[in-house]
């Protein structure tokens, strides 16, 4: 399977536009691709949603993550897209001047999911001009997963 990073993170953009974020205003959107056996694979999207409740927040990887789930993706992950930034008056997100990289939190949760199915994602953090990428095994060594609990 071939990864389009440019691809990917253009899905992360879409998905920026549809944060829900009034107390931060750092609208983060992640595209996630799976390996469904297609040439294409699977990308499923998710946005940051924020609660008055600040801990009671969802990041853009943890949406994404939760709505694969829900189509019965758990497997496959080799790809992820990370944007953040301030939206423009149009609503789109050009990204921040840094890269976006996922929180620990959501380094975790990008874990539980890669070693399920045996995975080191490329982890892909877009910022204004460009993106770095890293495996995630890079961003968050010796993780504790599934395979701690046997």
């Amino acid at each position: 399977m071939q990864i389009d990073p440019d691809a990917l993170i253009a899905e992360a953009h879409k998905a920026a536009t549809r944060a829900y974020a009034p107390y931060s205003g750092f609208h983060v959107g992640a595209a996630l691709l799976f390996d469904d056996g297609s040439i294409e694979g699977t990308v499923i999207r998710g946005a940051n949603f924020e609660n008055a409740s600040y801990g009671l927040s969802i990041c853009a990887e943890t949406a994404a993550l939760l709505d694969a789930n829900n189509h019965g993706i758990r497997t496959g992950l080799v790809a992820v897209a990370i944007v953040g930034g301030t939206p423009a008056e149009d609503g789109t997100v050009t990204g921040n001047q840094v890269p976006v990289t996922p929180c620990g939190r959501c380094r975790q949760t990008l874990n539980e999911v890669a070693q399920l199915g045996g995975t080191d994602p490329i982890v892909y953090c877009a910022h204004a001009t460009g993106y770095t990428q890293h495996r995630l095994s890079h961003l968050l060594p010796e993780a504790f997963g599934p395979a701690n609990l046997t």
